[in-house]
């Protein structure tokens, strides 16, 4: 299982937000900028590193620019999402060399996008984002509802030729309350790569989740506040036995 610490930004800085409510910002400036925080995640053995750009998701700008920098900064493979609502996004940050773009509302809005990203640039290359309320697919920065199930999302993609579901929590995102288990099992239940998002706290929900098969788990705020550390949770996620 892959443990996969996160770089949210916003405004330049690193921050996380509390169930995407970007009034409950907290900045994590003390822990570097972005590239100084990807750096540190690479050195301490990340395989990958999920960057976000809040203010594209939020519709208040972009961190492009800094996004490309992390790239450039780091030998592992950059995940990226946030506000990719256009094909040309998507390429741009590919062509960046981005190693996977997370598509969230685009995926909703024009599914033959989709088909799109996956005969240009492959099946390791795109993810599409479960960005959940309670099973219920939200989308536009989590404020709109999609009219869909978990189930219903990850059997349509998948049908189209999608490997990768990043499934969010929007219920605990930022809320150190532990992950949706029951939700996420549901996913893994239907053979493919869910990358798990929200709530982890403890390397406990680290076991929990390598024991429930996800392909990875994202990881922020208890990684900022050091509740364990990277090294510590990517050894608990190669350890069958313990």
């Amino acid at each position: 299982m892959y443990v996969i610490p996160a770089v949210d930004i916003m405004g330049g800085r690193v921050v996380r937000l509390l169930r995407g409510d970007p009034k409950l910002a907290k900045s994590y400036a003390h822990l570097g900028d972005p590239i100084a925080l990807a750096r540190k995640w690479e050195s301490e053995g990340a395989r990958m590193i999920h960057v976000i750009d809040l203010d594209a998701a939020l519709g208040f700008g972009g961190n492009l620019e800094t996004i490309t920098r992390i790239i450039q900064s780091v030998k592992v493979p950059v995940q990226v999402g946030g506000g990719i609502r256009s094909l040309e996004r998507a390429s741009q940050l590919i062509d960046a060399g981005a190693g996977r773009i997370i598509l969230g509302s685009l995926a909703f809005k024009n599914s033959e996008s989709i088909r799109v990203l996956l005969n240009n640039f492959g099946q390791d290359r795109i993810a599409v984002a479960l960005d959940h309320l309670r099973g219920e697919i939200m989308v536009d920065g989590w404020r709109k509802s999609a009219h869909m199930t978990l189930k219903e999302a990850v059997k349509m993609f998948s049908a189209m030729g999608v490997k990768f579901f990043l499934v969010t929590s929007i219920q605990r995102d930022g809320t150190l309350s532990g992950p949706d288990i029951e939700s996420l099992s549901r996913v893994v239940e239907l053979d493919v790569n869910v990358i798990a998002s929200g709530g982890v706290r403890s390397l406990d929900d680290i076991r929990v989740l390598r024991d429930l098969g996800v392909y990875g788990v994202v990881v922020g705020r208890a990684l900022y506040e050091g509740r364990f550390s990277l090294k510590e949770a990517l050894k608990v996620s190669l350890n069958k036995n313990g």
